[in-house]
């Protein structure tokens, strides 16, 4: 299903779940599906560059994900250091910009350096910025720039509340996708995803293809984004819905 380059949303954001159960159907450990998820994230960057998208945030580690067994939690994070290693040029060849957006005081330094070299190796390039969302929440997002207004003693207001969030240089998202057939936003992008359409697919994350994120796509462009307005409010509309 081909989507004109003009209707994507400029920034798609992604709660990649169902790694794990994906493993569990094949009688294999889940860090097995989340290996196969950080291959489908790969090709899910390089069909967000072909179709134009300029933001892709997606939600890799969670605050509440420590909570897992600690050998899941291990494998994680070897996998996010093995796979910046491996994939680090090609990112910079397609013109990625990767942005690592959490707290990352509880991560190894190990981890923490691997993150720091990323950003500082892609910085320079423009085609589409990657925010990875690792040891990340909603909740704590709020929370910190919450803390940074009050420390400034500036004035907490919706428009300076949000110039302190992570996510600030790049914008709130149009669309957020959830994969897995779960329903819920799981304190990701809480006050950022205020008016984006929610997108849920029952495609686990490690069988999420191109053909599945042109169905989210489509579906976006099917929608009419009123923001509180009325149909008739809206630019060039003659819509009558309400």
């Amino acid at each position: 299903m081909a989507v004109a380059s003009e209707s994507v949303p400029r920034h798609i954001a992604i709660v990649m779940d169902g790694n794990g159960r994906w493993a569990s159907k094949r009688f294999l450990p889940r860090i097995a599906g989340h290996k196969q998820g950080v291959e489908v994230l790969k090709r899910t960057v390089r069909s967000c560059v072909q179709r134009g998208v300029a933001v892709l945030t997606v939600f890799a580690f969670s605050s509440e994900n420590w909570k897992r067994p600690a050998d899941e939690v291990s494998g994680l994070m070897d996998i996010m250091v093995a796979a910046l290693s491996r994939e680090l040029n090609a990112l910079k060849k397609d013109g990625v910009h990767l942005q690592f957006i959490g707290e990352r005081e509880a991560l190894s330094q190990r981890v923490q350096q691997c993150l720091v070299e990323a950003e500082r190796e892609t910085s320079s390039n423009r085609t589409l910025t990657l925010n990875v969302c690792f040891n990340y929440g909603g909740r704590w997002d709020i929370v910190q720039a919450a803390q940074a207004l009050a420390a400034a003693g500036e004035s907490i207001t919706e428009a300076s509340l949000s110039r302190r969030l992570s996510t600030f240089a790049t914008g709130d998202p149009d669309l957020v996708v959830r994969t897995g057939g779960e329903m819920r936003m799981s304190n990701f992008l809480l006050w950022q995803a205020a008016y984006s359409e929610l997108y849920f697919s029952d495609v686990l994350w490690p069988d999420f293809d191109e053909t599945a994120l042109d169905h989210a796509i489509q579906a976006y462009v099917s929608r009419e984004r009123r923001f509180g307005m009325t149909s008739a409010q809206l630019p060039g509309s003659s819509n009558p819905r309400v």
